[in-house]
């Protein structure tokens, strides 16, 4: 499998080497380093070239890394039930950087796109609708963003007096703060299956 996976990656740097910074092969994928500005040339190039038929878009992700300088991993997942292969793309974007849409070659990138969005800030330029798919549309952040705090920002509530949802600072007691038990079960009021026995020794 591997040795038709190197092949695929050289067919595919040989062809597109406009697009390809980078290539390899990793628990049984191929994973090819694309420029973010030629990313929908390359993903409509791996859909009809015959050495490759990756018609099925599996899913568009992202990954957060705050310490370099291009921030962003947008990653792609490709199926071709054709070769009976996988590719992963990856795309490496600075935090102000946008990436072009793949829409006009996969439809079903619309959701996907909208999700990373959501959750990570990353802009799709040529995106027919680019709003918040997961969370509510007065929700301030991105939550995986390594630097989005675990609490969020506000907490929300139905308040029964003014008949309405409210949106509130997030306000944590003291004691939901500290996390330093010895062990997950410390206090906790009931036996666990097993325990009994060490006593009886």
């Amino acid at each position: 499998m591997s040795d038709a996976l190197n092949e695929l990656g050289t067919h595919i740097e040989r062809k597109r080497p406009d697009c390809v910074l980078n290539w390899d092969v990793s628990h049984g994928e191929l994973n090819v380093d694309v420029t973010p500005a030629n990313i929908v040339g390359f993903v409509e190039f791996l859909k009809t070239d015959p050495s490759c038929k990756f018609s099925s878009l599996v899913d568009i992700t992202a990954v957060d890394y705050p310490e370099r300088a291009k921030r962003f991993d947008v990653v792609y997942h490709f199926l071709s039930m054709y070769q009976n292969q996988r590719i992963r793309l990856r795309v490496s974007l600075r935090e102000e950087d946008m990436v072009p849409s793949i829409i006009s070659v996969h439809p079903s990138a619309n959701w996907f796109e909208r999700e990373v969005f959501d959750m990570f800030g990353i802009l799709f330029s040529g995106h027919p609708d680019l709003r918040r798919i997961l969370t509510d549309y007065g929700f301030r952040g991105h939550p995986l963003r390594k630097d989005f705090p675990t609490t969020g920002y506000t907490e929300v509530r139905y308040d029964e007096a003014e008949k309405r949802v409210v949106y509130e600072p997030v306000s944590l007691v003291q004691e939901y703060r500290q996390f330093d038990f010895m062990s997950p079960w410390e206090g906790a009021e009931y036996i666990l299956p097993g325990d009994d026995k060490s006593e009886a020794k």
